[in-house]
């Protein structure tokens, strides 16, 4: 990605989001980070992280961070955004990231479709897909002007990784995917390209915290979960983003469902701490029976 870029990270608050926000900054990027956690107030997630917090890890790590408190479902407040971006930016976009999720409080996992809360599994819909659609409406125009961009769709699993164990979860993330491969449809010709990606198993700030471990001490979470071997930061997809901003053949992607760790190897970028995580080929092993150790998979 080259300097002077301009990029949109919807839902950059903490997690992938704030991840990817950070690389862009670090590749020079302008980065407008969104979510509706202030210094001032929290959202229903009730977590400490804020947009302010992310804006200035963008601008420490070399871009410029910009925080705007958006709720992604408020129509108006998209439109209004998206305006401040090109009146700010002469009507440059580059790159948009639809990373919106807030549905964990709504998520159910052991109870099938017809036991669970129907209104909280159709209001995980409006939060996770809804947005995704509503800021694509407003935001794609100012990249069709102009005739390039790019669209990154974050989601959890490739297209072909089947259910994902609940059924609100699954038609969200699924449907995101699905979001990817529309948009790439209707926006080739006009030389914008959309795609899916899916991180690995992420080590949030949530997930730090569901383990009752830090970032330095994250190891002691293996005992708890021996899958967390193979976990990642959000520094991971936040370099696969850059690298794929910074591709001028990235339309090669168009409509494609990708990976953090698939396009570790194709980019040559590593995690924060210089492994390359291949959660894919682990899991896919570990399903069979033949999973060796974690760290040869590093």
């Amino acid at each position: 990605m080259s300097d002077g870029q301009v990029a949109l990270v919807a839902g950059a608050t903490r997690g992938g989001g704030r991840g990817i926000a950070v690389q862009l900054g670090a590749a020079g990027a302008t980065v407008y980070v969104t979510g509706r956690t202030t210094r001032a107030s929290r959202s229903p997630m009730n977590r400490a992280e804020t947009i302010e917090e992310t804006a200035e890890l963008v601008t420490a790590a070399g871009g410029r961070g910009i925080a705007v408190q958006v709720d992604h479902q408020q129509e108006d407040q998209v439109r209004d955004l998206v305006a401040r971006i090109a009146a700010e930016q002469d009507g440059r976009l580059d790159v948009l990231v639809n990373n919106v999720w807030g549905g964990d409080p709504l998520t159910v996992w052991d109870k099938p479709l017809w036991e669970q809360n129907l209104q909280d599994g159709l209001w995980l819909q409006r939060q996770a897909v809804h947005t995704h659609v509503i800021t694509s409406w407003h935001a794609l125009p100012l990249m069709v002007a102009r005739r390039r961009g790019l669209v990154v769709e974050v989601t959890d699993g490739l297209d072909d990784h089947g259910y994902r164990g609940t059924f609100f979860y699954d038609l969200a993330k699924a449907g995101v995917i699905r979001i990817a491969q529309a948009q790439a449809a209707d926006l080739k010709p006009y030389g914008v390209t959309a795609l899916a990606l899916t991180p690995g198993f992420l080590r949030s700030e949530a997930m730090l915290d569901h383990f009752g471990v830090t970032e330095e001490t994250w190891r002691d979470g293996i005992a708890k979960d021996p899958y967390f071997a193979m976990s990642e930061t959000p520094a991971y997809v936040g370099r696969a983003v850059a690298a794929l901003a910074a591709d001028p053949l990235v339309d090669r992607w168009n409509g494609r469902s990708l990976a953090s760790w698939q396009l570790a190897g194709e980019y040559g970028f590593t995690d924060a701490d210089g492994s390359r995580p291949d959660w894919g080929r682990y899991f896919a092993d570990s399903q069979r029976g033949v999973a060796g150790d974690p760290e040869d998979y590093r």
